[in-house]
């Protein structure tokens, strides 16, 4: 419904402006073309976001939005990717690590 919509709105208008005026004879053809044109490309375009739709996981919607589970980072990073220590050495170019 959505695209035939779009395709009669094509059809007016090309109908209209193609036609160059109202002396002038109708181009029915373009119109046609046009209305086709846009009805596939709206039905095409409404597939493909129809396709990439992907419903959110059930447990997305639950919590309170607050991530308490941040472990040992302090500011809900991953545990593991947590600041090294301040007063670790730092390996330079040519220190030998092992």
């Amino acid at each position: 419904m959505f695209s035939a919509f779009w395709a009669v709105l094509a059809f007016v208008a090309t109908l209209i402006f193609a036609s160059g005026g109202s002396a002038k004879t109708p181009r029915f053809d373009l119109a046609f073309t046009a209305a086709g044109i846009a009805f596939i490309v709206i039905l095409v375009v409404i597939a493909m976001l129809s396709m990439g739709h992907k419903p959110n996981d059930e447990s997305l919607g639950k919590g309170s939005g607050i991530n308490l589970s941040s472990g040992n980072s302090g500011h809900g990073g991953h545990p593991a990717q947590s600041k090294p220590d301040a007063g670790a050495p730092d390996a330079g170019p040519g220190d030998d690590i092992r």
